[in-house]
C-alpha cells in the first residue's frame, strides 16, 4: 500500500472578474504526517510564479465539506451544489478557490483507507522525531 496519496483537482479561482479561472491543484496526504493534508498550486497558477503549497489539518477538510470550518490561514465552507470554497489567508491577501466537493470526499476516503481517523498517532515515529529534535546542529 502506498504511503502517499496525491490527487489532481481542478480549482476555480474566485476573483473580482465575472469569469472564474480554472487552475490545477494537487491534494496530498502522507502517512508519515498523518494529521495533515496539503494543497499545491503549480507556478503558472500563482502570482509569484513558483509552486505554492498550503498544509492544514485533515480534520479541517473533513469538517469544511459539510459546514464552515477554520479560523486561521485556511478556511473552508460548502457552497451550492457540490462545491466547497477553500480560502487561503496570507499577509499579501486572500485567495479563494472552489473545488468539487465530490473530489474532496474521494480524496478523504482514500486518506481514510490509508490511515483511519482516530488512529493517526499510531503512524507517528516518536523515536525518530525526538531524535531529530535532540540532534545537534552545526
Amino acid at each position: 500500500m502506498p504511503a502517499v496519496i496525491e490527487q489532481s483537482v481542478q480549482a476555480r479561482l474566485v476573483a473580482s472578474a465575472p469569469r472564474m479561472e480554472t487552475v490545477p491543484a494537487t491534494l496530498r496526504y502522507d502517512r508519515q504526517d498523518p494529521y495533515a493534508v496539503s494543497m499545491a498550486f503549480p507556478p503558472p497558477a500563482t502570482l509569484e510564479g513558483v509552486e505554492v503549497s498550503w498544509a492544514f489539518a485533515r480534520e479541517l477538510l473533513v469538517q469544511g465539506v459539510d459546514r464552515p470550518a477554520g479560523v486561521g490561514d485556511v478556511r473552508l465552507r460548502p457552497y451550492g451544489y457540490d462545491r466547497t470554497v477553500v480560502e487561503f489567508h496570507a499577509p499579501e491577501g486572500v485567495a479563494m478557490v472552489h473545488v468539487r466537493t465530490s473530489e474532496l470526499r474521494r480524496f478523504l476516503a482514500r486518506s481514510e483507507h490509508l490511515v483511519p481517523a482516530g488512529s493517526e498517532r499510531d503512524y507517528l515515529d516518536w523515536d525518530h522525531d525526538l531524535a531529530e529534535l535532540l540532534r545537534e546542529r552545526p
